[in-house]
């Protein structure tokens, strides 16, 4: 996919639309993919063809995923793309009002849960991984004293580093450079706290 940027959400209805379960997980499912047909994704997150097709349906009614150019021999198919690089949404985007909030809070803890489900996955599954992925993962936790300008500041550079990495992946990848490669999933959370 061309580099198309970050589509920020800033309505309540897209919020909601991409806040769905299911949805969440055909968004993340096609940013790894790429390109796929409903089959190809009902596959992935095992559900009905016809069901994941609809919920495909409501992210491309907002704008969040798109047709892609079909890449089968068999016309039937329809191919889908994310419409944007990545997605992101922010706070002070919904704190004009109560409703707003309580989406923003509700698909914000959706999206957490699905991460620390996939984290959880990667360690109900560890000794099936080779000791080089085992070792070379990790989990780590730091508590810095910062201003809001240098947490702002920490993410612009933080997200600079994980973009470099992604165009050197893809672009391996494209070159059929895939041994050893595989799909790694950072989390990175910055927020502050009071003990």
């Amino acid at each position: 996919m061309a580099d198309k940027g970050i589509r920020r959400i800033t309505d309540v209805d897209t919020l909601k639309a991409f806040g769905h379960p299911l949805r969440m997980r055909l968004y993340r499912a096609l940013y790894i993919a790429r390109t796929a047909t409903a089959s190809q994704l009902a596959d992935q997150v095992d559900e009905a063809v016809s069901l994941v097709s609809y919920h495909l349906r409501k992210l491309a009614d907002h704008g969040l995923i798109e047709e892609a150019e079909p890449q089968g021999s068999d016309g039937r198919e329809r191919w889908w793309q994310l419409a944007s690089e990545r997605i992101s949404y922010r706070h002070e985007d919904f704190r004009d009002a109560p409703e707003k909030l309580a989406a923003h809070t509700s698909v914000t803890r959706l999206l957490v849960e699905q991460r620390m489900d996939l984290y959880r996955a990667y360690l109900d599954e560890m000794s099936a991984w080779s000791t080089e992925w085992t070792g070379a993962s990790f989990s780590s936790e730091h508590s810095l004293r910062l201003t809001p300008a240098e947490l702002a500041y920490l993410e612009g550079e933080l997200d600079a580093v994980l973009k470099k990495y992604k165009e050197r992946g893809d672009a391996a990848t494209a070159d059929g450079d895939t041994e050893d490669r595989d799909n790694v999933s950072v989390h990175l959370y910055g927020f502050p706290f009071r003990v």
